[in-house]
């Protein structure tokens, strides 16, 4: 009773981060279901199944509670009941406040009151804990659909730069490096203090919040490294309030990282991959201060303070595939992001 108590207000209302083993329990039992029934199957189908994940884990913690309290209060009214059938059914009745159970006598009275207290205020915990819910909800997906705009969907570091350029909006990332700053600090407290949200998807299937910030990073990370003198401050306070991030709600979850890893330590991500990038970038008019070479070094100083914690963050909540995002659960191809044509009055049938 007590440790079911406890579980429930360290989940519901102490907004600490600390994770009940009831949640462990729950949320590796539905999780492990979920892959196991449907991990084979294409990315595109696998996303609208897993959307229905984070709401089964709530459910299924209610149940749980409820679940516990009942059986606890069985326990105590077993002395004064004729049988386990009696207690369990006069307590199911108590607590869900059913009353169609009652023993005739003033003995368990107390009990019952208690139970019924306990049932009402499980269930309106619950319901005030969904506003709390959608409300971090809303807030991490309007950045991350407004990614979509800047970098491709699903978002890719290297696109958001290469947007910028073509679009000639470099001079705006600063703002928008100091808005994705905050937005780390919102998620670290949010998603640390109810991890649920860890399980919500994105409304759009080609995007993800772990693939959202890893663009952001990435792009901050490779701004540094082949243009220097373009990064502002700003863009050195994202990226590290966006790692922090990323450590922190991975070990929320029990995947350990490296605090302190050394920036001349090897990374995942293949040097191919980045001097394709990185190409790319000069052949649209980037101007690059360093050589692939020494801009490389720089980048694989950077990504390693994030690339782990990331990548096992994707695979766990199972995102989208999106470029340099690491490998994932089922062998699902790379996404690339999308590249829309812009008709305009100028040229309707094939603008840049």
């Amino acid at each position: 009773m007590v440790s079911t108590a406890a579980s429930m207000i360290s989940t519901l209302v102490i907004p600490r981060g600390y994770i009940s083993p009831l949640f462990k329990i729950v949320d590796r039992t539905v999780d492990g279901a979920f892959r196991l029934f449907f991990g084979k199957i294409q990315y595109a189908a696998r996303d609208r199944i897993l959307a229905g994940e984070a709401p089964l884990i709530i459910l299924s913690l209610l149940l749980g509670w409820l679940g516990f309290f009942v059986f606890g209060f069985t326990l105590m009214l077993l002395p004064v009941s004729h049988g386990f059938d009696n207690a369990i059914r006069q307590s199911a009745s108590s607590t869900f406040t059913l009353g169609f159970a009652l023993r005739s006598g003033a003995d368990p009275t107390w009990v019952d009151f208690v139970a019924a207290a306990t049932g009402m205020i499980s269930i309106a915990l619950q319901i005030g804990y969904m506003p709390t819910l959608y409300s971090a909800y809303n807030r991490r997906e309007v950045e991350v659909t407004l990614l979509g705009l800047r970098a491709g969907s699903p978002p890719w570091g290297p696109e958001l730069i290469s947007r910028a350029v073509r679009l000639g909006t470099l001079e705006s990332l600063p703002e928008f490096y100091q808005s994705w700053e905050r937005w780390s600090a919102d998620v670290t407290e949010s998603h640390a203090s109810y991890p649920v949200l860890l399980r919500f998807r994105s409304p759009h299937g080609q995007t993800s919040w772990v693939v959202a910030l890893l663009a952001v990073l990435d792009s901050a990370s490779m701004l540094l490294a082949v243009a220097p003198s373009r990064a502002t401050l700003q863009t050195r306070l994202c990226l590290r309030a966006g790692f922090l991030c990323m450590r922190r709600l991975a070990e929320t979850v029990g995947i350990q990282v490296d605090h302190d890893p050394s920036p001349e330590g090897e990374i995942q991500l293949p040097r191919e991959r980045f001097i394709e990038a990185y190409t790319t970038l000069a052949e649209i008019g980037f101007e690059m201060e360093r050589s692939p070479q020494d801009a490389w070094a720089h980048f694989k100083g950077w990504r390693i303070n994030y690339e782990s914690a990331a990548y096992a963050l994707a695979k766990e909540v199972d995102a989208v595939p999106a470029y340099w995002s690491g490998p994932r659960n089922a062998n699902d191809a790379e996404v690339a992001p999308s590249r829309v044509v812009n008709r305009t009055p100028e040229n309707p049938s094939n603008g840049p």
